[in-house]
């Protein structure tokens, strides 16, 4: 089966590396970026989309039809931000990104799988002292 991959984050050092993985990769047929800036990176497997607002998807949720794969490498370092604020950035969006990815694609997460690349030292305990790491958790 070929991979139809939304990938989000394309424009930062994690994201950049499964974008190039995913166009050199002779299973992925098509890929689709979304990012608040451009990425730069022009290839005929590749669409972009520059969205500001990953909370508000519908002027977009017709262009993310049709795929089964999504890497979500978007992300915004914890430094100066209130728990809050990181938590609406991070968990919040993430999710959300994900909710609407499943409705538009069937409404079965078995449709689409959803990869959300975090970071190293996690707390999936969601206790730890660490803010950003019990949010990514």
């Amino acid at each position: 089966m070929k991979i139809n991959a939304i990938i989000t984050g394309s424009t930062g050092m994690v994201g950049e590396g499964v974008l190039y993985q995913c166009l050199q990769n002779e299973n992925v047929e098509s890929v689709l970026v979304i990012n608040r800036r451009p990425c730069g990176v022009k290839h005929p497997k590749l669409m972009e989309i520059i969205h500001k607002n990953f909370m508000d998807l519908s002027p977009i949720e017709d262009k993310l039809a049709g795929y089964n794969a999504c890497y979500f490498c978007s992300g915004v370092s914890s430094v100066g931000k209130k728990e809050n604020e990181y938590r609406q950035l991070t968990y919040d969006l993430t999710l959300n990104f994900a909710k609407t990815l499943i409705k538009i694609n069937g409404g079965q997460s078995k449709n689409i799988t959803f990869t959300y690349v975090s970071g190293v030292g996690t707390d999936s305990t969601e206790k730890g002292k660490s803010m950003w790491a019990r949010i990514k958790g």
